[in-house]
C-alpha cells in the first residue's frame, strides 16, 4: 500500500483523526480530496479544522480539480465519501478497489427509492456496480440492510466503521475520581446531553423522563449543550413540567469544550430517532468513560451500546423505555462507574481512528488477493444484517 485518496464535501474535525492517521501511516501518500466549502452555520458550530497538508481543495483552483481527478485513476485505493461521482467512474470503469463510506441511504424509509431522481441517483450508484470492486464502509449499523433492500447491492461487502471523532486517553482512575469530585460539588449526579436542538434530536424525551423521575424523588441535574430552532420549545416544556430547578440550557460549544463536558458527567443520553445516521456524540460519550443511555434508532448503537456491558440502549420515541434505563443508573453508582469503565476499554483499545486507518489497509491488502476480512470485531469486521427493529427490552 502507498497511496489512498479520500474523496468527501468538507474537512472536519469529525474526519481529522482519520486522516491524521492515514497521514501518519502514508505520510504523502495520503491525500483528503475536499469538493466544497463548509457550509456556514456548520463552521459557526466549531466544525471548521485548520487544514493539514494532506487536504486539496478542488475548488480553490483549475490545478487542484485536475490533481483531485487524477488521484481517482492513480491512488492504490480510493475511499469515496460524499463526493462527485465523476472522480471514480474511470476507476470502477476498470473493476478497481473502491471503498464508499456511507451512512444508511434508506433512513426515511423504502418509499425514497420510488423518488424518480433517487430512484436514479442509486441505480448509477450503487445498484448498477453491485458486483464491482466497490466496499461500503459502513457508519451506520443499518447500512447493510437498506443496501440489501436495493436489489442487493453490495452482496457481503458492507464492513463496520464509523466517523471517527479524535481519540482522547485518560488515565482511566483520574477521569472517574474527576467524575465523582463534580459530582460531589454539584451534590448530585449530571445527565448531559449534547447536539443541535432540531426536532430529529428528540432532546424533548429526556425532558420528560426527567420530570418523571424527578417525581419519584431521584435527585439529578439536566445539562443540555447546544442550540438550534427546538430550544425556546425545550425550555418552555421543562417550564410547564415544574423542573427549571434542576436543568440548564447552554449554547453551542466547540468540539474540545464539549468533549471535556463529557468528561465531567457521568451518565449521558443520546435520544435522536431513525434520521440520525451515526451519532458521533455515543462515540465521543463512551471514549469519555460516561455511563451511556442511547436511541436503539442511532446508527451507532448497535455496534457500539451493549446493553448492560458498555451501555443502555432505550427503544426510540419511549418516555418510559428512557426513564427506566435512567432510573436504573441514577440509582446505582457502581454500576455507572462500570459500564463507564467499560465503554472507555472498547474505545481505547478498539474503537478508535489509529486501529481503523491500520485496518482499512489491511482489508485493502485482503480483497486484493481474493480474501475477505481477518477482523472478528470492532472496525473493518463484516457488517450484518440490522432491521430497525432490532432492539428487544
Amino acid at each position: 500500500m502507498r497511496t489512498i485518496t479520500f474523496y468527501s464535501n468538507y474537512f472536519n474535525h469529525h474526519q481529522k483523526a482519520l486522516c491524521d492517521a492515514f497521514y501518519a501511516i502514508l505520510k504523502e501518500g495520503f491525500t483528503f480530496v475536499e469538493t466544497m466549502p463548509m457550509e456556514e452555520f456548520r463552521s459557526g458550530m466549531g466544525w471548521g479544522e485548520q487544514c493539514p497538508p494532506y487536504v486539496l481543495k478542488t475548488y480553490e483552483s483549475a490545478q487542484n480539480e485536475e490533481k483531485a481527478r487524477k488521484l481517482g485513476n492513480l491512488s492504490d485505493l480510493v475511499i469515496m465519501g460524499t463526493a462527485p461521482e465523476y472522480y471514480i467512474e474511470p476507476r470502477i470503469a476498470e473493476n478497481r478497489i473502491v471503498f464508499r463510506y456511507s451512512e444508511r441511504p434508506l433512513k426515511e424509509g423504502f418509499i425514497k427509492f420510488f423518488i424518480p431522481r433517487l430512484t436514479k441517483k442509486y441505480i448509477h450508484l450503487h445498484i448498477r456496480n453491485r458486483n464491482k470492486n466497490v466496499f461500503i464502509l459502513a457508519a451506520s449499523a443499518f447500512a447493510a440492510y437498506d443496501f440489501r433492500k436495493m436489489f442487493g447491492s453490495y452482496p457481503d461487502k458492507c464492513y463496520k466503521f464509523a466517523y471517527f471523532p479524535k481519540h482522547i486517553s485518560y488515565d482511566i482512575n483520574e477521569l472517574f475520581e474527576r467524575k465523582k469530585r463534580i459530582a460531589d460539588d454539584a451534590g448530585a449526579v449530571t445527565v448531559l446531553w449534547e447536539g443541535r436542538m432540531i426536532r430529529l434530536k428528540r432532546a424533548d424525551l429526556l425532558i420528560r423522563a426527567a420530570a418523571r423521575l424527578r417525581s419519584e424523588g431521584l435527585d439529578f441535574r439536566l445539562k443540555l449543550i447546544g442550540d438550534g430552532e427546538e430550544k425556546k420549545k425545550l425550555i418552555a416544556l421543562t417550564d410547564k413540567l415544574g423542573i427549571s430547578d434542576i436543568v440548564s440550557f447552554e449554547g453551542f460549544l466547540s468540539p474540545d469544550e464539549a468533549r471535556d463536558r463529557m468528561a465531567d458527567a457521568q451518565v449521558y443520553v443520546m435520544t435522536s430517532n431513525k434520521l440520525e445516521g451515526w451519532g458521533s456524540v455515543i462515540y465521543e460519550a463512551l471514549n469519555a468513560g460516561c455511563a451511556v443511555v442511547a436511541s436503539d434508532a442511532a446508527g451507532a448503537t448497535p455496534w457500539l451500546v451493549r446493553e448492560g456491558e458498555t451501555g443502555s440502549v432505550f427503544r426510540s420515541g419511549s418516555v418510559n423505555s428512557l426513564a427506566d434505563k435512567l432510573r436504573s443508573l441514577l440509582s446505582d453508582g457502581k454500576r455507572r462507574q462500570e459500564l463507564g469503565q467499560r465503554a472507555y476499554e472498547q474505545m481505547d483499545k478498539l474503537w478508535n481512528p489509529e486501529v481503523a486507518a491500520k485496518r482499512v489497509i489491511d482489508l485493502y491488502e485482503a480483497v486484493s488477493e481474493g480474501r475477505d476480512t481477518p477482523f472478528d470485531d470492532g472496525p473493518l469486521s463484516k457488517a450484518g444484517i440490522i432491521k430497525n427493529n432490532w432492539f428487544r427490552e
